[in-house]
């Protein structure tokens, strides 16, 4: 009998090599979301119908019951940066994760992989990190054998930070640095796609948390003097912006149509984002953790001048 495993939020950047791994592990895959649509270019990863996309927003129990029916694995990639509206982040991180649990666990699932984050704290100041604790633990309540992933900023060919500050840098005459002294571990989508893999194989794994993290940790104005250097524009200088003033962006950003910078994004940058070193992380998944040095320059070669070809 076909194995079937349920992905949410498999259509997003770290969902894409999550679905990769099991279509390559045979399973059938159900990519869960919002937006069938968005899945289209994860359904060419896999055999002709082994993957499919299903309708199942993280707010509506019926749906997300129909989608995990017969599955032997669940996994939880659904996570937001900013609120569309008032209560997103706990009607998606927290309660949503919480529905997930449950339906899994009524429908019999063997394995549930919560995808969270480093700094999960449920006392946080920050919306995004309150709630995503809140959701780790609303699933360990209904499903207590669920694996927690808590990977730092991860990095990859299609990722909305290093690409992001790379287009920045092409552009600007200053790069602007929030928080300077923040210390990341940056770690590899792969990395965490293979811990995923991981989670629903290992027996070890089962009920455990892991934080996942790159092998090193560095400031967040060090990363931005990286990206400089990768896309050969080591000489451009960095302009340090004030915490009020960086107060005073994130309050007129929110009103722009999507919300590019937020005050709770400004919270969680002026706390560190590393492994504490309290739990396991990558090494113990027996996957070693790739540097940003090996993966980060070949995709941003494109940012460099004259498009990487001189």
């Amino acid at each position: 009998m076909q194995r079937v495993a349920v992905v949410f939020g498999g259509a997003g950047f770290i969902g894409r090599y999550v679905v990769q791994r099991l279509a390559r592990a045979d399973f059938q895959v159900r990519v869960a979301g919002r937006d069938p649509s968005r899945a289209r270019d994860v359904q060419t990863s896999g055999r002709v119908g082994q993957i499919v996309a299903l309708k199942a927003d993280v707010t509506d129990d019926a749906a997300i019951a129909r989608a995990v029916e017969g599955a032997e694995v669940v996994i939880n990639l659904v996570g937001i940066l900013a609120e569309p509206r008032a209560g997103g982040f706990q009607a998606t991180q927290a309660e949503g994760a919480g529905r997930i649990a449950r339906a899994a666990m009524a429908a019999g699932a063997r394995r549930l992989v919560q995808v969270s984050a480093i700094g999960a704290d449920t006392a946080s100041d920050s919306e995004y990190a309150r709630t995503k604790g809140a959701g780790e633990a609303a699933v360990r309540a209904a499903f207590p054998t669920a694996t927690i992933l808590r990977p730092s900023i991860v990095f990859g060919p299609e990722d909305g930070f290093f690409n992001l500050f790379a287009g920045l840098a092409r552009l600007a005459p200053v790069m602007p640095v929030l928080c300077g002294d923040t210390r990341f571990q940056p770690v590899y989508v792969g990395d965490v796609a293979d811990a995923v893999m991981a989670a629903i194989t290992r027996d070890d794994a089962a009920g455990g948390i892991y934080e996942l993290g790159g092998p090193r940790a560095i400031s967040f104005r060090d990363i931005i003097r990286y990206i400089l250097e990768v896309t050969g524009r080591p000489g451009k200088r960095l302009f340090e912006v004030p915490l009020g003033l960086a107060r005073i962006q994130a309050r007129l950003a929110e009103l722009v149509p999507g919300k590019p910078f937020t005050r709770d994004q400004l919270l969680l940058l002026q706390k560190d984002n590393v492994l504490t070193g309290t739990l396991p992380g990558l090494e113990a998944l027996g996957i070693a953790p790739r540097p940003i040095e090996a993966v980060v320059p070949g995709y941003l070669t494109r940012f460099r001048p004259g498009g990487g070809r001189r």
